[in-house]
């Protein structure tokens, strides 16, 4: 039986070369955004919350990288950024072909954050 990964350093230690330097930055970019976000492992994938709340997921695949969630408001939002990049439903795909694009991902982070708190104190 395989053991559970317990930290994003695990996590991004089984991934394939190819997608180790673009988890490392797109982690890098996050923690730099929203340094005061929980970071953890939640569905088997490196996953950041503030306030309690999900903010950010990320895992690495063969061909590319995902973030989730993207809401209904952060892609009406960033409509124009995100049209390079495939986005299905709550997902935004990025090609590990390509470099990451890491102001994307911060204002990503940063808009998601907002959301998290704002939706507290409401």
């Amino acid at each position: 039986m395989k053991r559970e990964i317990e930290s994003v350093d695990e996590y991004i230690a089984t991934q394939p070369e190819t997608a180790k330097r673009a988890l490392e930055l797109v982690r890098k970019t996050i923690r730099k955004a929203v340094p005061e976000a929980e970071e953890s492992i939640t569905y088997k994938m490196p996953t950041y919350k503030m306030h309690g709340e999900r903010l950010l997921y990320f895992a690495g695949w063969k061909q590319h990288y995902s973030l989730y969630p993207a809401t209904k408001r952060l892609l009406a939002t960033l409509k124009n950024d995100l049209k390079p990049y495939e986005v299905v439903k709550s997902t935004v795909r990025f090609s590990l072909a390509e470099p990451v694009p890491a102001k994307l991902i911060e204002r990503i982070a940063k808009f998601r954050a907002k959301e998290v708190s704002e939706s507290k104190k409401s």
